[in-house]
């Protein structure tokens, strides 16, 4: 083997002192972009058999060279290769390692290429995993939530707007409705993938390369769609980054709001819910309390979602062409914003499976407010051709005789209703009835719990 005689950082022939210890410490990035070693390889494995297919190098250096990256691989897998800060990231570790294995003609690795098109090659590849990683956790949270929700079709919990008593609704049909933000979520990171479905490598630093290279060979190689189109605009790219960051963020405040619901449902003042033991903390000074602790998490990181999303478009802001410094931290960003999402769906896919509605204090929650009063309201309109605003009104005037009368809707006689209105019969008593209102709600999307079979039905199906 051919002792490398360039055992120092690659630019060392041109800057003749040495890194300030300063600019060392602050200029590696091998603790953190050391999670891209496997893409890395992968394309630099594309590269070197592009470059033989285009007769750059002979098939003994590439062989040689694919050797020496496989073998970096296991090495690394293993825990066997000691990164050094010196050689700055991942990318001139492995070039670095590679010297070592099979001597100077590692150097033809880097041929036509730049490490400016070389990261972003890695960090889209890398995305793309992660990305199709997030989506099945989401799957599984979405599961989770159909199942509970299947076993509360017929849970009827008051509608809350302004967290004021609305109207009844089924507590499988509040649950569906974050079915409905997650399978969103899942199509954003899935719109993702096909914008950033271009490859980056052969652009080299920023204009491209007079080799005689094959880029749609490389992009086919990686799994992309195409080869990117401006070299410039490749180097300086980071609107994928700004997409994931974005979909984390909506994903993570989707969590949030799910998690904010269940606390207020879960305290004493609601009660609606009640959390398993595997899924609350206790207090160090006051033995009887358990606390939604886990619930807080999730609703706190959604605040470190959003600054890692603005940290990059500020980051971003007013940063001319091509590529600068100030690029190096989308890596550390993208990581952080990625683990903690990931870290906060299991967590909520675990509290999805150890949380139990509370059925009798939901009805008797549901039994307040006067929450028939909109399906009275539209029996006046359907069985008197009345204009709704009229019956609006007639039913507020029954409401402010319910309330003098310390009643409910349903406890008011048929002689209290015929004082607002006197062709009131009988027959209009089944509008107070929880479960009627529930069911009455037959239109597309609504509460009924026809629609909500259909639904977790439909769902499943398409699992």
């Amino acid at each position: 083997m051919t002792k490398n005689k360039n055992n120092q950082a690659i630019w060392g022939t041109r800057i003749k002192n040495r890194t300030s210890s300063h600019f060392q410490k602050v200029g590696n990035s091998i603790d953190i972009d050391k999670r891209l070693y496997k893409e890395d390889i992968v394309g630099s494995i594309a590269h070197v058999e592009m470059l033989f297919k285009q007769k750059i190098i002979s098939f003994k250096i590439k062989n040689k060279i694919i050797y020496g990256l496989n073998k970096i691989e296991k090495e690394i897998s293993n825990k066997k290769l000691e990164f050094n800060k010196k050689y700055e990231d991942i990318h001139m570790n492995i070039e670095k390692r590679l010297f070592q294995i099979i001597g100077e003609e590692a150097g033809y690795i880097h041929t036509a290429r730049s490490r400016n098109d070389q990261v972003i090659t890695d960090l889209k590849i890398w995305i793309k995993s992660s990305t199709k990683y997030i989506n099945i956790v989401l799957d599984k949270v979405i599961s989770s939530t159909l199942k509970l929700a299947e076993k509360n079709i017929d849970t009827i919990m008051p509608g809350f707007t302004h967290l004021k008593n609305a109207q009844a609704i089924s507590f499988a049909h509040y649950l569906m409705a974050y079915v409905e933000m997650f399978n969103r979520d899942k199509k954003r990171f899935i719109n993702n993938l096909d914008n950033l479905d271009e490859s980056p490598l052969g652009v080299a630093a920023l204009t491209g390369t007079s080799f005689s290279i094959d880029r749609h060979y490389t992009a086919r190689k990686l799994g992309f769609k195409k080869p990117t189109n401006n070299s410039v605009d490749t180097v300086s790219d980071r609107d994928f980054v700004l997409d994931f960051l974005y979909s984390v963020s909506v994903c993570s405040m989707h969590i949030s709001r799910i998690a904010e619901e269940l606390i207020i449902w879960n305290s004493d003042a609601f009660n609606l819910i009640n959390l398993s033991d595997k899924v609350v903390t206790g207090s160090s000074i006051m033995p009887q309390k358990k606390n939604p602790d886990l619930l807080e998490y999730l609703r706190g990181k959604s605040g470190s979602a959003y600054g890692n999303l603005f940290s990059m478009l500020t980051i971003l802001k007013g940063l001319p062409l091509s590529y600068f410094k100030d690029l190096q931290d989308d890596k550390e960003i993208i990581f952080k914003s990625n683990d903690t999402l990931l870290d906060c769906l299991k967590i909520f896919d675990e509290l999805l499976k150890n949380l139990n509605p509370n059925k009798k204090e939901m009805i008797k929650l549901a039994n307040t407010g006067y929450i028939t009063a909109t399906d009275l309201a539209d029996y006046l309109v359907k069985n008197f051709s009345m204009p709704f605003r009229k019956a609006y009104q007639k039913t507020a005037a029954i409401v402010n005789l319910a309330e003098k009368k310390k009643k409910r809707l349903d406890e008011l006689s048929i002689e209290d209703l015929k004082k607002i209105e006197p062709k009131l019969t009988n027959d209009v008593l089944k509008v107070f009835d929880l479960r009627n209102s529930v069911d009455s709600k037959k239109s597309y999307g609504g509460t009924s719990f026809e629609n909500i079979k259909k639904m977790i039905i439909k769902y499943k199906k398409q699992k």
